[in-house]
């Protein structure tokens, strides 16, 4: 690759990281990089590998062509709300009527309020989400794939059954929200209030999560692969989860009841427990992986001393 072709690729990245209004940092954390590098790419110092620019390009929001030397940008229009319905052209079945469909995907929403909203199904990805309200909203079924979302509230909402892909996630509120079955990919979520949220077979697969309160919220069959957890505090019942290869920063465990839980770490050291129970099986787990146990209480089998 000449010094050309490396200079108008990192002027392409530049173009399109601003477009969705994410900084440097930002986009490095979605690839797990340092802005210092990013800003290596953008000066055309330094080029990224053609996985990172699979990676990219999902991020970013734009076809992996864009980043060719050939490719004709076509104008990224923020929508306006007259574009945000339109009839679908497809009858599923030949027999129904056409459904409204909303696409709000590519899109700069910023101080909206679209509380109560329902119908969205697959349509929002790519966008710039900051102050918005979507309280009470039926987002079943969401395909969320590289947004940036600040500063919004879901308080409310469904949103189970979603997959959230390499997005950013930041002081979100999202209480009492039903995320049951959703799926969290390569995404980076911090400071987002989860208080009575229902993660109930949720997956979270590689990627961060940081401060983010989560009282009351319920953990049942869900499970996490790849996660660096930070100042994270855990309560409640902690029910048939999974814990992969995770990394653990100053986590903590406090008044937690955890049972068929399968930890699979190099390390458990780094957790504290505090006033914590556990059933036989998570127990090994957590002594197979050096955690400090003496926060712990083997809880006793139901029968056995009759």
């Amino acid at each position: 690759m000449v010094p050309m072709e490396t200079k108008m690729i990192g002027n392409k990245i530049a173009e399109a990281r601003k477009k969705i209004n994410i900084s440097q940092a930002q986009l490095g954390q979605r690839l797990f990089i340092s802005s210092q590098a990013v800003g290596k790419w953008e000066r055309g110092e330094s080029m990224p590998d053609i996985i990172t620019l699979n990676r990219l390009a999902e991020i970013l929001g734009v076809d992996l062509n864009y980043f060719s030397e050939k490719f004709q940008s076509v104008a990224n229009e923020i929508a306006s709300p007259e574009s945000l319905v339109k009839q679908s052209a497809e009858l599923p079945s030949g027999k129904q009527k056409n459904k409204l469909s909303w696409d709000m995907s590519r899109g700069n929403w910023v101080g909206a309020d679209f509380s109560g909203l329902k119908n969205l199904h697959e349509k929002f990805s790519s966008s710039n989400m900051q102050r918005c309200k979507f309280n009470g909203s039926d987002l079943s079924g969401l395909f969320l794939t590289s947004n940036n979302v600040v500063g919004c509230d879901f308080s409310g909402s469904d949103m189970s059954s979603s997959r959230i892909q390499g997005s950013y996630l930041s002081n979100n509120i999202f209480k009492d929200c039903s995320l049951k079955e959703t799926e969290f990919s390569g995404s980076y979520i911090m400071g987002c209030d989860f208080s009575g949220a229902d993660f109930t077979g949720a997956a979270f697969k590689s990627g961060g999560f940081q401060n983010n309160p989560i009282a009351d919220a319920i953990w049942n069959r869900t499970s996490f692969n790849a996660i660096h957890f930070v100042d994270m505090i855990f309560s409640g019942t902690v029910d048939d989860c999974y814990f992969e290869n995770c990394a653990f920063t100053r986590v903590t465990f406090r008044n937690s009841t955890l049972t068929n839980t399968f930890f699979k770490n190099k390390s458990l050291k780094r957790i504290r427990f505090i006033d914590c129970q556990a059933d036989r099986m998570t127990y090994e787990f957590l002594k197979n992986g050096k955690a400090d146990l003496t926060g712990i209480t083997l809880l006793t089998p139901e029968r056995g001393n009759e």
